[in-house]
């Protein structure tokens, strides 16, 4: 391994527990999950440790499940934008990045927002661009009820590059010029109100891992937000898209790849192992299994045994059992390979789910924790990562406190930041502005 990569530096940075499962709402350490304070504890803590940014998640309807509200879900959180405009407030250097739709949203208005976010923060404002195809959510809005899952990247693509025709109507320096877009999916013109941010472009994130979705990361994003289980795993993933960045002009460091992934420490291996375990218990209740399961093979299992054998029964593709959650994949191909697990490992019905659906952990002391996140990126597995704490607000001090000094002694993390905006923690240059030309001035 060549000296380029034994000094590569991770990025980190926090997502907002409370999505799914994940967060352990029964331990008496979890707070609420709408408080402002919740939101400021784990931000400050964030910060503290040096960390790029903080992420939000955000739905745009309540999940519901067989007709009723799908209460292991968080239910109930405030807008993301609105909660990051308060981060502002109370942080200094923390990059803030908000999950907004581009199939339920305008580009004028998100661009204004986002705009606004980056002037008030002082250049830390991120987007992490998101679609839908889900009919069930579009019935809360007035746009036809849905988008087509064909059409959502076009609509997507065309989306973010007219908010940043927005963003670059406005000259550096100079007053509002005039935009000007006829598109297929936007046909928009007149000035735009904010000035350019302090950034250029607040980063832009994209979530996805489908090929569409690299794609599209790899042509407009600044990081994507993924998940891989295995080093193997991420470094096939990492090679592909930093492959895929040549063919728009762009070069390898352009785009941050960093996967989503938990955490677990303790004093010793085996003692870290069993808090992980206790924890997948946790998370994964007989009754979170079930439900579980019912997402994938779309027909009530209410009558069998948590811990008992996978239904011998074939999934129905077409159900509406689940509504407002993506299904992934196709989910005869899903069911056989959890009942090929179960077999293979003489697994339950809730220690399949356990096993299947464990996100890429880092699990053990601090100091071989910090080992294997360093390796992760020095071998070009991931670039940083997105970390996802299972306590509500404090699941992250103490990483901040036992694993950020010990990446620092690696020389594998900052021990301070360098600059002030979140492209400049990043190390991406701040977007040029296209011509007055070009944007219709």
């Amino acid at each position: 391994m060549n000296d380029g990569h034994t000094t590569r530096t991770m990025h980190l940075a926090a997502h907002f527990p409370g999505v799914n499962n994940t967060t352990v709402w029964m331990d008496p350490r979890s707070k609420s999950q709408i408080e402002f304070s919740s939101f400021e504890h784990l931000a400050r803590t964030a910060e503290r440790g040096l960390f790029d940014f903080f992420f939000l998640a955000e739905g745009l309807r309540l999940r519901e499940h067989n007709g009723r509200i799908h209460d292991l879900d968080v239910v109930g959180r405030p807008e993301s934008i609105t909660v990051l405009n308060a981060l502002a407030a109370v942080t200094e250097r923390l990059g803030l990045a908000a999950t907004v739709n581009t199939t339920f949203n305008e580009p004028y208005e998100l661009a204004r927002r986002l705009a606004s976010l980056d002037h008030l923060s002082g250049g830390r404002a991120a987007w992490n661009v998101v679609t839908s195809s889900d009919a069930f959510t579009g019935e809360n809005f007035r746009r036809g009820g849905y988008l087509d899952r064909a059409d959502r990247y076009t609509r997507a693509a065309e989306f973010v590059a007219t908010v940043c025709e927005l963003w670059d109507s406005w000259p550096e320096g100079g007053g509002p010029g005039a935009f000007d877009h006829t598109g297929p999916q936007f046909r928009i013109s007149g000035r735009f109100g904010v000035p350019r941010g302090p950034q250029g472009h607040p980063v832009i994130i994209q979530a996805g891992d489908s090929d569409e979705g690299r794609e599209f990361a790899a042509s407009a994003a600044d990081i994507i937000f993924t998940r891989h289980g295995t080093l193997e795993a991420g470094r096939a993933f990492y090679a592909d898209v930093k492959r895929r960045l040549a063919e728009h002009g762009r070069a390898p460091g352009d785009l941050k790849i960093m996967p989503g992934v938990t955490f677990v420490l303790g004093d010793t291996a085996a003692e870290a192992q069993e808090k992980a375990a206790e924890i997948r218990r946790q998370q994964v209740s007989p009754q979170t299994a079930l439900l579980t399961l019912e997402q994938i093979w779309g027909v009530d299992l209410s009558g069998y045994d948590p811990d008992g054998p996978l239904p011998d029964i074939d999934p129905d593709p077409d159900s509406q059992l689940a509504q407002g959650r993506v299904r992934h994949g196709d989910p005869r191909a899903l069911a056989a390979t959890w009942r090929a697990l179960s077999e293979e490992k003489g697994l339950s019905i809730r220690q399949t789910v356990i096993e299947a659906t464990g996100r890429q952990s880092f699990i053990g002391t601090p100091e071989a924790v910090a080992e294997e996140m360093t390796a992760f990126v020095r071998a070009e597995a991931a670039d940083g990562f997105i970390l996802i704490p299972h306590l509500t607000p404090g699941g992250l001090d103490e990483f901040v406190d036992r694993v950020v000094p010990l990446l620092q002694e690696r020389g594998a993390f900052r021990t301070r930041y360098e600059g002030t905006t979140l492209r400049e923690h990043l190390g991406l240059s701040r977007p040029v502005a296209k011509s007055s030309t070009a944007n219709g001035t």
